[in-house]
């Protein structure tokens, strides 16, 4: 049997809340923990793309946990509006005409926007990886092209650096500069979808952590029709709680939100933990 471990994105708060519901996992049943972590596949995109990368790296995840609580992080600190970003996605993509048409636009508007020098975000990625170097199993890192609208996706044989292949992945378009990998410009993979939970395609059973509410609306991508696509594997979506969405605040990448949201996401792991240990197993 394989199984597939899905990681989606949501910004600094959402990597301190999935270390935090998988802590939480382990609290209650720590005998699948290593079991849980060694997931045949792990699909990771944006900030799930860094906790699939730190997961992965060796680091003890209690570690990776306290981490989320220190005074001091790598990550840039930058003031967004979330909903007047959204709100410039909307305008930018209204009346295309099909997903690689809206992804471009929003790739065009990335590269139009101002932000910081590509070196000084890729630094703040690097500070977050405790190893830049790949794992011996599949981890796959979605990003998109900002160009072209064209999904790329990251592995260890893809020859692409690991610490590049999470910049891009987490390439906020509009926020972040877009990430320059052999001469092309990536955006973030959630552009093409929050959890592209489908790439997880061939495996038995899928675990899906997302820091959204089940009935959340989606920006791109349908995670219901993604694990209508994973069929017949059995999947088990992880959701955000009300407390978890109190502790992301407004600003979801503000690496204020680590130590809240760490804490709200051990809460929801404890709560799972005997679903995900019967589903697991």
């Amino acid at each position: 049997m394989r199984r597939a471990l899905v990681l989606a994105g949501g910004g600094v708060a959402a990597i301190a809340w999935e270390l935090g519901v998988l802590l939480g996992v382990r609290d209650e049943a720590p005998r699948l923990d290593p079991d849980l972590l060694a997931a045949d596949v792990i699909v990771g995109t944006s900030a799930g793309s860094t906790v699939a990368a730190q997961i992965t790296s060796g680091v003890d995840l209690a570690a990776l946990y306290d981490r989320q609580h220190s005074e001091t992080s790598s990550e840039v600190a930058v003031d967004v509006d979330l909903t007047e970003l959204l709100a410039r996605f909307a305008s930018a993509t209204a009346g295309a005409n099909s997903a690689p048409e809206a992804r471009r636009r929003i790739g065009a508007l990335a590269l139009a926007t101002p932000t910081i020098d590509e070196p000084v975000r890729r630094a703040a990625i690097a500070g977050q990886l405790p190893s830049h170097v790949w794992p011996d199993r599949p981890v796959l890192v979605p990003a998109v092209d900002a160009e072209t609208g064209d999904v790329s996706l990251f592995t260890r044989e893809s020859g692409v650096d690991l610490v590049d292949a999470v910049t891009a992945s987490c390439a906020v378009p509009g926020v972040w500069p877009p990430a320059t990998i052999n001469g092309r410009r990536y955006v973030d993979g959630s552009v093409r979808s929050g959890s592209n939970a489908d790439l997880a395609a061939g495996c038995d059973r899928v675990l899906v952590l997302t820091p959204t509410l089940p009935d959340a609306p989606q920006l791109r991508g349908s995670l219901t029709a993604e694990i209508e696509r994973l069929n017949p594997a059995q999947v088990l979506v992880l959701y955000a709680d009300e407390p978890s969405l109190t502790a992301f605040g407004t600003n979801l990448l503000s690496p204020a939100t680590r130590r809240p949201a760490a804490r709200a996401g051990r809460a929801v792991g404890r709560d799972y933990a005997a679903e995900v240990t019967r589903f697991w197993a």
